[in-house]
C-alpha cells in the first residue's frame, strides 16, 4: 500500500471531520467516524491531529478561511463602497448557501465551552467585522455614507445577519433570505443615513 504525504493525508483528515460535523454536529463527531469515513485507523487521525477538539478547530478555520478568501475576492473587485459593502454584506449573510452558517453556528456553541475554539473564532468574525467597518469608513470618507460610528454600525449589521442567520438555518421557515435581503436594507438605510 503506498503512503500518501503528510499535507493530503491531513486534508483528507480534515474535509472527512467537516462531513462529520455537518451531519452530526460538533458535540458529535467522534475520530472513529471520520477514521470510518475513510477507511483509516482512529490511531491515524490522532497521529496527525494530537485530539478530537485540535482536529475539529483546524476543521473549523480552514472552512473559515476559505469564506475569508472569498471575502477577499470581493473586496479586490473594486467599486463604489455602497455596492462593495452590500456584496459584502451580501457573503456575510444567510443568502449564501447555508453550511457555511450551520458550521459558524456549531463553533459559536461549541466555543462557549472550549477557549482554544473560541479564540479561533474571534480571530477569524474580526476579519470578517473589520472589512465591513473599513467599507463603512471608506464610503463615510468619500461622502456616500452619512455615519458617525462606522465601528459601530458595522458591528450592529453584522449582529444583525448573525441573527438572522440563525433564524434561516436553524429555524427553517421562520425567515426567508428576501426577509433578509430588505431589512438589511433597511438597517444599512437607518446606519448609514443614504
Amino acid at each position: 500500500m503506498t503512503r500518501k504525504a503528510v499535507a493530503v493525508r491531513r486534508e483528507e483528515i480534515v474535509l472527512a471531520a467537516l462531513e462529520q460535523i455537518q451531519a452530526r454536529g460538533i458535540a458529535g463527531v467522534r475520530a472513529a467516524d471520520v477514521a470510518k469515513a475513510l477507511d483509516v485507523s482512529t490511531a491515524l487521525i490522532f497521529y496527525h491531529f494530537g485530539t478530537l477538539e485540535t482536529l475539529v478547530i483546524e476543521a473549523f478555520r480552514q472552512a473559515a478561511e476559505k469564506d475569508l478568501a472569498n471575502l477577499s475576492a470581493e473586496l479586490a473587485r473594486g467599486g463604489p463602497a455602497d455596492s462593495r459593502l452590500r456584496s459584502v454584506l451580501n457573503l456575510y449573510g444567510p443568502a449564501q448557501p447555508a453550511n457555511g452558517w450551520k458550521l459558524w453556528i456549531e463553533a459559536g456553541a461549541a466555543a462557549m465551552r472550549d477557549s482554544q475554539l473560541r479564540a479561533v473564532l474571534q480571530r477569524l468574525d474580526l476579519r470578517w467585522r473589520d472589512a465591513v467597518v473599513a467599507l463603512i469608513a471608506e464610503g463615510v470618507g468619500a461622502g456616500v455614507f452619512r455615519c458617525p460610528d462606522p465601528h459601530g454600525a458595522a458591528w450592529r449589521l453584522t449582529a444583525l445577519l448573525d441573527g438572522l442567520a440563525v433564524q434561516v438555518v436553524a429555524r427553517e421557515g421562520t425567515v426567508t433570505t428576501g426577509d433578509c435581503a430588505r431589512w438589511v436594507e433597511q438597517a444599512m438605510a437607518y446606519e448609514l443615513g443614504y
